[in-house]
């Protein structure tokens, strides 16, 4: 690739992108990142302790970045032998460029109170070619003002809008200056980081999403993270300690190789608490079941987390304790996940509504941001979200001492088993209608169903046509032969006409024949129903 003439916000000789990150030991250790443009070889990091004059060098290992727009060089320098508890000054470049004098603290030793903060969906387009993340700069400077024990910042991903153009991180990386220099900046990675753009015109989709490494991120930040992720996916994923939290950054992509490291990184470590970051939401909010292809793969490991953080969908959303679909009340029984809204007045990425498993929910249709502030406290962890104009969303704490949640929100359990189609109760329409269990077999009304699918019926005497999701399927009384697409398709039992007449079909059969999933939560007694589909909306109740 061959640049004639630089493009706009281009790498020059002096460094930019500056950030630093937790690569090792934060006891001992800190990560440097910058960039400059090619001619520069070689580069450096001078660290000195707070009040000392005396600097140590530490020199960079460094690499190519060619893009869609530059061809730069990204340094990487590691300081290592650093003091507990220490404030360092440092800068960085080479002999003849350097940057200004920036600050950062090592963790103290035996710490098991501090705070961080989190966030997700800061990407920033339209015009996606100067993406604009200024108010993310000044958000974020405000919180940190009012949080000024705050020790990193982590992502959930969706850092930029379309992450394969190097515009977009120039972008990012610019409302992070005079932030991500002091504080760690550890990052997830999003759909949209691993997306791009064929040309700087709006509706150019590449649809680059999924199934590819996320080139440009693992480019600028192979360096700047433990390279201790899965083989093949390594730097989108990776973990990292910090007091008495073990952190587990998930990638997007490759859920076997993913889920076993997790499993290994997770079941290696003796710390209090087990967080990890993934971008789509496990138990969503929306209409949209995107996580559909990973986490039935992922399950074992991600439910070894006690807090799984997430995004994609811009609202906020706090589960019950999950584990293997049920909800639970204490947070030993489960894992916690928590959307974290968007940080930078994205609009919703979705239509969302609170669904059976969120005791707290915020749908965040404002155009306006949001952070989440987490207070460590030994066997305590306080989580509180909140708006860019002080109101608080939520606000939790996990005591793992008592084993409680505060304030306590008791997951429920019915005596009448309950329908929900995609989190959602199917409440008085299945008072007289409900679920019924006849031998080891799950029925559910089909009209009552397709109604809230929002597919066609058609009603004949001793069989009902239905349409939904691209596919036909005629069911037939007293019989289990049905027919999909015009084709026999055999259920696991036979249909039959139950309560106010209405013909009832076995579930698994019913979920098979449209492509939908389905779960039965024996604790809670109801039955999900759920459709992967990323254009189908919720259905109003009828």
């Amino acid at each position: 690739m061959q640049i004639k003439e630089k493009p706009a916000r281009g790498s020059t000789p002096m460094p930019d992108h500056i950030m630093i990150s937790i690569s090792d030991d934060p006891k001992t250790t800190m990560s440097v990142t910058w960039r400059t443009s090619i001619d520069v070889k070689h580069g450096y990091v001078l660290v000195r302790e707070d009040g000392a004059n005396e600097q140590k060098r530490f020199d960079a290992e460094t690499d190519v970045f060619e893009s869609d727009i530059d061809i730069s060089n990204m340094f990487w320098a590691k300081l290592t032998g650093l003091k507990p508890g220490t404030k360092y000054y440092y800068t960085c470049g080479d002999d003849n460029n350097r940057s200004e004098e920036y600050y950062f603290s090592t963790q103290p030793e035996g710490l098991n109170k501090f705070k961080f903060i989190a966030i997700s969906d800061p990407q920033k387009g339209r015009p996606f070619y100067v993406p604009d993340y200024s108010k993310l700069q000044s958000f974020l400077k405000d919180v940190l003002k009012e949080n000024p024990d705050t020790r990193f910042i982590l992502t959930a991903g969706d850092n930029t809008d379309c992450g394969q153009h190097e515009l977009q991180w120039n972008g990012f990386l610019s409302g992070m200056k005079d932030i991500a220099e002091h504080l760690p900046l550890m990052m997830a990675v999003g759909n949209h980081d691993n997306r791009g753009f064929k040309i700087y015109e709006e509706g150019h989709c590449e649809g680059r999403y999924y199934a590819e490494p996320a080139e440009f991120f693992n480019k600028q930040f192979k360096g700047s993270y433990a390279y201790n992720g899965p083989e093949n996916w390594k730097t989108e994923n990776y973990s990292f300690d910090y007091g008495n939290v073990h952190f587990c950054i998930f990638g997007i992509n490759g859920p076997e190789e993913v889920n076993e490291w997790a499993k290994e990184d997770l079941s290696s470590t003796d710390k209090t608490w087990k967080i990890g970051a993934y971008h789509f939401p496990i138990y969503y909010s929306g209409p949209e079941l995107e996580n559909d292809d990973a986490y039935p793969v992922m399950r074992e490991s991600m439910e070894m987390l006690d807090i799984m953080f997430s995004g994609h969908e811009h609202n906020f959303s706090r589960s019950y304790p999950i584990k293997n679909e049920e909800l639970f009340d204490r947070p030993s029984q489960g894992t916690i996940h928590y959307m974290l809204g968007n940080a930078n007045e994205n609009p919703p990425g979705s239509r969302t509504l609170a669904k059976v498993w969120h005791p707290a929910f915020y749908p965040q249709e404002e155009f306006n941001q949001m952070v989440a502030i987490i207070e460590v406290d030994g066997n305590k962890m306080k989580l509180t979200s909140v708006l860019n104009d002080g109101r608080i969303v939520d606000e939790c704490v996990i005591d793992k001492d008592k084993d409680e949640i505060l304030p306590h929100a008791v997951a429920p359990i019915y005596i009448q088993t309950r329908l929900m189609y995609k989190g959602c109760d199917l409440g008085l329409c299945m008072a007289i209608t409900p679920p019924v269990e006849k031998d080891g077999v799950w029925y559910a009304p089909l009209a009552t169903m397709i109604s809230f699918a929002g597919g066609e019926v058609l009603r004949e005497k001793g069989k009902v046509t239905c349409s939904i999701y691209g596919h036909t399927a005629t069911f037939f009384e007293d019989s289990d032969i049905a027919t999909v697409d015009g084709k026999d398709f055999k259920l696991d039992a036979k249909v039959f006409r139950g309560n106010c007449s209405q013909l009832y079909i076995p579930v698994e059969g019913f979920t098979k024949a449209f492509g939908m999933k389905w779960a039965y939560a024996k604790r809670n007694n109801f039955i999900s129903i759920e459709h992967p589909s990323e254009d189908k909306p919720i259905c109003t109740q009828p």
